[in-house]
């Protein structure tokens, strides 16, 4: 594999994670349009922040140890689609598509990236 590849692959997941972690980020901003109280608005914009926190702790994790990483953005994408399956709620594809298919596809690269650094 050329370099240019090899640090293409290296760096394509963690850059994807970091889009990713500011587009669920881009989600806690609608609190600040449902509460007229100051600390509601924040308290509420906080615990729309925590699926960021948690990505962004396994993109942590990910950026030293990839099998691991591969593997926690994997659990992540199938936990998101496998709560949706849980009644009452109904399958809305579009969403599941959304949010685990960016997080499967992370996995993905993380895992390729894995596999062709053991190789060399």
């Amino acid at each position: 594999m050329s370099p240019m590849s090899s640090r293409l692959l290296f760096w394509s997941p963690r850059v994807l994670a970091i889009a990713f972690v500011l587009f669920l980020g881009a989600f806690a901003l609608d609190a600040f349009n449902e509460f007229h109280v100051f600390w509601k608005c924040v308290l509420a914009f906080s615990i729309g922040l925590l699926p960021s926190a948690i990505i962004a702790a396994i993109l942590a994790i990910a950026w030293r140890c990839d099998w691991l990483g591969a593997a926690l953005f994997a659990l992540a994408g199938l936990y998101y689609a496998w709560s949706w399956t849980i009644p009452p709620r109904h399958m809305n594809w579009p969403v599941v598509a959304a949010i685990s298919g960016p997080l499967l596809l992370i996995a993905g690269l993380f895992l390729i990236n894995w596999m062709q650094r053991t190789r060399t």
